[in-house]
């Protein structure tokens, strides 16, 4: 089975996306950094070795979106985040799964990922704010080791990582969820140039 990274995406509806951002910027703003975030992380991660497939919401958007034609999508289920990788992780095979709040990340952290799998049960990338921005596994999981976590703490990634044995871990990135994530990606984007 071909290794799979779903990338889970919210439409760029104004005023949907990057909530916690807009509110340091305004909705507008917001919306454009989104659009470009994601337009960077859709650039860097593509590549033949793997599939890559949009997880979207709402999932009246699927097909909706100029910038992902082209691009395999499927619907996210409702809920927290835990019914949404549960759902992500239900099928067989090395499976990868990204947000969109890590521009940093490249095709070689996804290719590190995926070899990680050949030797450990689980791989995560770390966010700098006590979160993930990368999870993998060869699947398929229990939906049971999704509950009980803590989403959108600093807890997260600790909470998530006690459901497993064996786990590796990629660099840290920064996810970009607020005015102050956006500065320090800014000053070290601009300093690794």
């Amino acid at each position: 089975m071909k290794p799979t990274l779903f990338i889970m995406a919210k439409a760029p509806i104004m005023g949907r996306a990057k909530t916690r951002l807009a509110a340091d910027i305004g909705v507008t703003h917001a919306k454009r950094h989104y659009r470009g975030m994601m337009a960077t992380i859709l650039r860097h991660v593509q590549d033949p070795r793997w599939l890559t497939i949009l997880a979207v919401t709402p999932p009246a958007s699927l097909g909706q979106i100029p910038d992902w034609q082209g691009i395999t999508q499927i619907p996210q289920v409702s809920g927290s985040l835990s019914p949404r990788l549960a759902q992500i992780f239900a099928r067989k095979g090395p499976t990868l799964v990204i947000g969109t709040d890590s521009p940093q990340v490249r095709s070689r952290d996804i290719a590190a990922a995926f070899q990680a799998l050949r030797h450990t049960d689980v791989v995560f990338g770390p966010a700098s704010d006590g979160g993930f921005w990368l999870m993998g596994a060869n699947g398929p999981l229990s939906p049971a080791k999704f509950e009980g976590v803590r989403w959108s703490t600093e807890h997260t990634l600790a909470d998530i990582k006690a459901q497993f044995g064996r786990v590796a871990t990629l660099r840290t990135l920064t996810d970009i969820d607020d005015l102050q994530a956006l500065k320090a990606y800014r000053r070290s984007h601009f300093q690794s140039r």
